[in-house]
């Protein structure tokens, strides 16, 4: 009895060691083919939602189910609810489903904190403007011959303009996104950088009549802020025309791979 005992236990571990390991299958799996059925379900709500035309024949293809199919259907999609994109239109849903209930401040975070910040700037101009130290004759001396006080009043002042410049363009920009469904989340962190790309421009731009002014009368308000206006306003041209200029000396002392 010991012996079939023993036998028994032998076999049921040779069985355990023998079992072969599971095989992984290449292709793409369930779960990316779900992703897909369910981000084809959102297009074509947002397509219908929105009175956008698609193509009858992802009807079909949706039908059949088949991996190449479901890949074209999906193209097909993304062409029709252009400039949208699925990730946009699925992180628009998310918002309108958690946010049920909340008013409509709420429900958008990024547009709430834009326009708190917008009259933050605002509050920001109006009292600095309101100070006797924000004249012409303070504005004149710029950065370099201004100092306490006076020379703190009158960057805030240049910096609310800036701000309200930024904000002015990113308002315009997310009152589009949303209108035509291309929030992303990435959007919030891009903005924030904008924004302070937007003061710095502000500031830089409206520092730079006083280098290059060489009478200081002809300096005034309106020069300042406007230019303040225009570099917050116009960041990322600013930002994009600097980078186009580094890249371009670069070629200079840089040679291309290509020219090599």
């Amino acid at each position: 009895m010991a012996t079939a005992t023993n036998i028994s236990k032998t076999s049921d571990k040779t069985v355990k060691t023998i079992s072969p390991k599971p095989e992984i299958v290449p292709g793409i799996s369930k779960e990316i083919i779900h992703k897909l059925s369910n981000e084809i379900n959102n297009m074509l709500s947002y397509a219908i939602f929105n009175g956008i035309t698609i193509n009858t024949e992802i009807n079909t293809l949706i039908q059949n189910s088949t991996v190449d199919d479901l890949i074209n259907s999906h193209n097909l999609l993304c062409k029709n609810i252009s400039p949208a994109t699925p990730k946009s239109i699925e992180y628009t849903k998310k918002l309108r489903e958690e946010e049920k209930g909340k008013t409509l401040f709420s429900k958008l975070p990024l547009v709430r904190n834009l326009i708190i910040l917008s009259i933050v700037f605002l509050i920001a101009f109006i009292i600095t403007g309101l100070s006797p130290e924000v004249n012409n004759d303070s504005l004149d001396k710029g950065i370099m011959d201004n100092q306490g006080l006076s020379l703190l009043l009158n960057l805030g002042f240049l910096t609310a303009i800036s701000g309200l410049g930024v904000l002015f363009y990113l308002l315009k920009n997310v009152s589009t996104a949303v209108k035509n469904g291309t929030l992303v989340p990435e959007d919030t962190i891009y903005y924030v950088a904008l924004i302070i790309l937007g003061v710095i421009a502000g500031l830089i731009s409206s520092e730079i009549i006083s280098f290059y002014q060489k009478d200081a009368q002809q300096i005034n308000l309106f020069n300042k802020g406007l230019m303040a206006l225009i570099g917050g306003f116009s960041s990322d041209a600013i930002f994009s025309i600097l980078q186009g200029i580094i890249d371009r000396i670069k070629t200079i002392f840089i040679p291309s791979n290509s020219a090599t």
